[in-house]
């Protein structure tokens, strides 16, 4: 590998100096960089010499911009057969996120500083910060893929993952862990929100509540995947956010979950007049197809919670000047809460006194870690003031 200077006359006459770069690159072809400055050109001199010895380096001409490569991540994902809503949110994060931003860059020309450089310009541009998170998870899978295209050598996203962890921590702290009574249905709410509940709404909400199932899950549930006798209910498919059937988020999703009698006696009397379709659901549309979820939230959960006086106060007044209230959870997901925090709590506080690993189970979650990094506060704790003055005792004694 060599730096050395060029020098030439234009055709106006005019004198012009430049340094250029002369190297193998890892496959042992040649290449050539120019650079205005000789400091720019042995910058890339030494970083170039280092990747091409760990096999690692792509020259520019050889790469693609990063509007090309989420192209190609995006064919990968369908070729992988990924699910409808998977290759949508893919679709959305590379045209309205990446590609505005820094698609007509090199991938070669990514670094880190770039990259932080873009995440300043996604906040500038009102990105919420939840957002600039799964759009950067995107485009390290994106810079993934092209890896193993050999479209680049390095992945400067996951060269941050140290600096993400900090971020984690930072969030969690900020987020905080889910609160009773806030996130989280309190006994009292839950009992008044039961005692609401009729029509077509109540077995769902019923099962919601006492199964924990995912709004997902429940769109997609199958009467032959409910067993009355055995008081029992299978999960073993989800309808997706485009109403699309497929397999459930893991392995860990496909499980078998107790129903208490109050579901089973509600899914007795609901199977006699529920709408027949094809599909064999459990809680469908008026047609027998998957029932929206937007449709479940607005017209069953939210009305109810109001109806249980189960509210919240938005701040604005009605044309009598009285406060406009509204539906205190606005989505399913605080049933499974609920329904997480019954199986945790000890019996003689009405709940199922379940250990962690059959909560998790229950839940359906990937891994233990999961369950507790969401729900361990929740777990109850023996009294470690007195245990700790009983060792004390026992060392010192």
């Amino acid at each position: 590998m060599s730096v050395r200077k060029r020098s030439w006359t234009t055709a106006t006459g005019a004198e012009k100096t430049a340094w250029v770069v002369d190297y193998a690159d890892a496959k042992g072809k040649r290449r050539l960089k120019t650079f205005q400055r000789k400091k720019e050109a042995d910058a890339f001199a030494a970083t170039a010499n280092v990747e091409v010895r760990e096999g690692v380096h792509v020259a520019d001409s050889a790469s693609a911009t990063v509007a090309q490569a989420g192209d190609f991540w995006i064919l990968t994902g369908e070729a992988a057969g990924l699910e409808r809503t998977t290759i949508a949110n893919y679709r959305s994060h590379v045209d309205q996120h990446i590609k505005p931003f820094i698609g007509e860059l090199k991938l070669t020309a990514l670094s880190i500083p770039v990259v932080r450089s873009y995440e300043d310009q996604l906040r500038a541009a009102g990105r919420s910060q939840v957002t600039i998170k799964k759009v950067m998870v995107s485009l390290g899978s994106l810079l993934a893929d092209a890896q193993e295209r050999g479209l680049v050598g390095r992945n400067v996203v996951r060269d941050m993952r140290g600096r993400r962890k900090g971020d984690r921590r930072q969030e969690q702290r900020h987020k905080g862990r889910l609160k009773v009574g806030v996130d989280i249905p309190t006994r009292e709410e839950l009992k008044a929100i039961v005692a609401a509940l009729h029509g077509r709404w109540r077995p769902l909400l019923l099962t919601a509540i006492f199964t924990g199932l995912r709004a997902s899950e429940l769109r997609g549930l199958r009467w032959k995947d409910v067993d009355l006798d055995k008081r029992e209910i299978r999960v073993h498919q989800r309808a997706d956010r485009f109403n699309a059937i497929g397999k459930p988020k893991s392995i860990s999703g496909e499980r078998a979950v107790p129903a208490p009698p109050i579901v089973v006696n509600a899914l007795r009397e609901w199977k006699l007049v529920c709408p027949k379709g094809d599909l064999g659901l459990v809680f469908p549309n008026g047609s027998g197809k998957v029932e929206g979820l937007n449709n479940i939230v607005r017209r069953g959960l939210q009305p109810i919670q109001l109806k249980a006086g189960v509210t919240i106060a938005t701040g604005e007044v009605d044309a009598e000047g009285k406060p406009i209230l509204a539906a205190k959870y606005p989505g399913l997901h605080a049933l499974r809460h609920f329904y997480a925090s019954w199986c945790i709590n000890r019996k003689e506080d009405g709940g199922l006194g379940l250990p962690a690993k059959a909560v998790q189970e229950r839940l359906g979650h990937s891994s233990i870690v999961m369950t507790m990094d969401v729900y361990g506060h929740l777990f109850p704790r023996g009294d470690d003031a007195d245990e700790l003055a009983a060792a004390e005792n026992a060392l010192l004694a």
